[in-house]
């Protein structure tokens, strides 16, 4: 049985206020356990959960935001009313996201890799509209600082998404000003693991992704380019 299939019975346990370990637990918890039998069960269901909540942030509830979610995951068409209907329940208000956020950086302890492809995910339906509104930004800065993400390092991340940091190199590969070349290095050699196809689909993350991840790859080599050339730095 597919994911999708498994997320209309998780709809019982969220109405009734569960947190996100509950949605997971009726959905997928089995999984946990036996992550061969469907890796991005739980990184699908977080991220419905997660951007369900974000899409009341901005005060405007649309279907803009689950369009989104739809065509970056290309929810069936079959399950479109499953996903839509847990996606309302979690939009209904923005209260205890937090909670959600700190369930999932939890569940991902120490695998700061997968919480930044959430992050990812909930940017890139954050931006549907083409404007990161400010309730948005504040939403998905306090995710990440649960996340464990430092400013600098929401910075690179908001950087692969929107200008237009996107042109500042040192933004996109989440260093200081002053960073040594070691740092640069080490830096850019970590971003460019994290962040490369194979390793984003053994995380289980949905093929759609793997272009984000292309994206960001470039974004994050030109980066580095730019650096080494205006400091002198050999490759």
């Amino acid at each position: 049985m597919s994911i999708w299939g498994k997320v209309g019975g998780a709809g019982a346990g969220f109405l009734m206020g569960g947190p996100i370990g509950a949605l997971v637990g009726a959905v997928a918890g089995h999984f946990i356990f036996d992550r061969e039998a469907d890796p991005g069960i739980v990184f699908t269901i977080a991220v419905i959960a997660l951007a369900g909540k974000m899409a009341k942030a901005d005060g405007a509830v649309s279907d803009a935001e689950l369009d989104a979610f739809a065509r970056v995951f290309r929810v069936p068409p079959q399950e479109e009313d499953n996903v839509r209907r847990i996606f309302n329940l979690a939009r209904q208000d923005v209260a205890g996201y937090e909670a959600y956020a700190q369930q999932i950086a939890r569940l991902y302890v120490g695998n700061p890799a997968v919480l930044e492809d959430v992050l990812d995910g909930l940017f890139e339906i954050a931006k549907a509209d083409g404007v990161l509104h400010p309730a948005e930004a504040v939403f998905l800065e306090r995710v990440a600082d649960i996340f464990g993400f430092a400013p600098n390092e929401f910075r690179r991340i908001r950087a692969s998404h929107f200008a237009p940091e996107l042109t500042d190199p040192y933004v996109i590969l989440g260093v200081s000003y002053v960073a040594g070349p070691e740092e640069i290095k080490q830096t850019y050699r970590r971003l460019v693991r994290e962040n490369h196809p194979d390793r984003l689909m053994a995380r289980g993350v949905p093929a759609e992704f793997v272009k984000l991840a292309n994206d960001k790859l470039a974004a994050i080599n030109a980066a580095y380019e730019k650096i080494q050339q205006e400091r002198g730095l050999s490759i």
